[in-house]
């Protein structure tokens, strides 16, 4: 089940909203929970059980952990969580990436190749393999106390709202809302908003633009001119942030129409001056898992520089095998990564001589490359794009888009950038965060049901398409 859909807006929301509400407060976790566990197995039947398993699994290793007095007895129940966890993931996530590769050198010396059944990927893995991994590693590091009753805990891991693409939410930030949360109307107003945002995102501009790109890239990219190769990468960059971070937005503001304040996942990414800058607005979950649970654990910036560079490196070539089990993203991944240490070499200062302007245009355009080897998964099919890019052959320009996917990308574009303007930021911060008046609470809310019913409108004459970061 996804946001942008008839049966999750017209029919579950609706009624879990209404149970929930109606529910005494000492009976809304369970609720919840219920609603969670129909929510995932609507959309994947088959792993619910596998979910389950390995949340009852964690939580009590987690607790025999917590009571052991022996420090080795206490780090074997540690790692046999954190396995249990990085197991599946391994195992759903990469077992046909290793055989296929392994294959293809056994073919290579003339040997047999080995037959398997292909392994299905279960929806969200990845971001409740995380949330675990982070409860695990938390309670060993003392930074919060488990989890007395099994039920919290699989509501914790598998909260619908954040379950299949996040924000990862470490326990500790949500730990007093699970057991106690209050209640007021304009939190659930603000909620509500902020849902209508993130559909609005991934409805009306990423849909809008990615049905075109998607089209476009299932052609023979190779007889593209530079214009159209240009266009395409910017549009797909266009559809995967409005995408991911819509999906973000209706997350957050489901939290909060439950009493939950999630953490922000983006803070206008595009409007970076380096990439270092870039990954702390971007995913901005992610990036606090890998620097508390890899980066600093590796040694952080407390060694020496060629070590700092190495676990910088290591860090973000880690986190592109982390979107996929394919070659390309462990390149783009090693490329955000080579980025990151020019910049602690030195890249930076240059950045800071230049001006605001120019560096974020440097940025931008820096990540739009990267963003080729993210988005066309074949290595030879990613190089001729880029070449097709940085062939500058501007003569042969045709129009193959439409003026409603040009008119879409010039609104993304302008969203994307308008909090570079000091006004833009101040209106940014007084939707996601102001205190209304009941004059402007009518007004915002007579918008979002307008924007609601285009949303509607528009997924019911097209259909829907999953999130991007559903396959990660």
């Amino acid at each position: 089940m996804v946001f942008s859909s008839n049966i999750f807006l017209i029919y579950f929301l609706p009624i879990f909203l209404i149970m929930y509400y109606i529910s005494p407060k000492g009976w809304r976790n369970v609720v919840l929970l219920l609603f969670s566990l129909v929510f995932y197995a609507y959309g994947a039947p088959d792993f619910i059980l596998l979910l389950v398993g390995s949340c009852v699994a964690n939580f009590y290793l987690v607790k025999l952990m917590h009571n052991s007095e022996n420090k080795l007895t206490k780090k074997l129940y540690c790692a046999a969580a954190i396995t249990i966890s990085l197991g599946l993931l391994i195992y759903y996530k990469y077992a046909n990436f290793f055989i296929d590769n392994i294959n293809i050198l056994l073919e290579a010396f003339g040997a047999h190749t080995i037959t398997f059944a292909k392994v299905l990927l279960p929806i969200g893995i990845s971001f409740f393999t995380f949330q675990s991994i982070t409860y695990v590693i938390d309670t060993y590091r003392g930074n919060n106390q488990p989890m007395k009753r099994l039920h919290d805990y699989v509501l914790y891991i598998m909260m619908f709202p954040q379950l299949i693409a996040g924000p990862i939410v470490r326990y500790c930030d949500i730990e007093q809302e699970i057991r106690h949360r209050d209640y007021n109307w304009e939190e659930t107003m603000h909620g509500f908003y902020r849902f209508i945002i993130g559909l609005s995102k991934k409805v009306l501009i990423s849909d809008v633009i990615g049905i075109q790109v998607d089209r476009m890239l299932a052609g023979d990219i190779a007889l593209f001119d530079s214009g159209t190769a240009w266009i395409t990468i910017i549009g797909y960059t266009m559809q995967l942030y409005f995408d991911f971070s819509g999906y973000s937005d209706m997350a957050i503001g489901l939290g909060k129409m439950m009493g939950f304040h999630f953490p922000e996942n983006f803070d206008n990414p595009y409007n970076s001056r380096s990439i270092t800058e870039f990954w702390r607005r971007w995913h901005i979950t992610l990036g606090a898992f890998m620097r508390n649970y890899l980066y600093i654990p590796l040694g952080g910036n407390r060694c020496s520089k060629p070590r700092m560079y190495f676990n910088l490196w290591i860090v973000f070539l880690l986190s592109g095998f982390w979107h996929g089990a394919n070659w390309n993203f462990l390149i783009w991944g090693a490329y955000h990564g080579i980025w990151l240490v020019l910049e602690r070499m030195g890249l930076k200062k240059f950045y800071e001589k230049i001006g605001m302007i120019p560096s974020v245009l440097i940025t931008f355009v820096l990540a739009v490359i990267g963003w080729v080897f993210f988005r066309i998964e074949n290595f030879h099919d990613a190089t001729t794009f880029l070449s097709r890019m940085f062939a500058f052959d501007f003569n042969t320009i045709e129009t193959v888009y439409d003026n409603q996917f040009y008119t879409t990308l010039i609104v993304a574009l302008i969203f994307s950038f308008f909090c570079l303007l000091p006004f833009g930021k101040k209106i940014q911060d007084f939707v996601f965060y102001g205190k209304y008046t009941k004059i402007q609470h009518i007004i915002v809310w007579i918008i979002a049901v307008f924007l609601l019913l285009f949303c509607l409108g528009a997924f019911n004459s097209v259909g829907f398409s999953p999130f991007i970061y559903f396959r990660f």
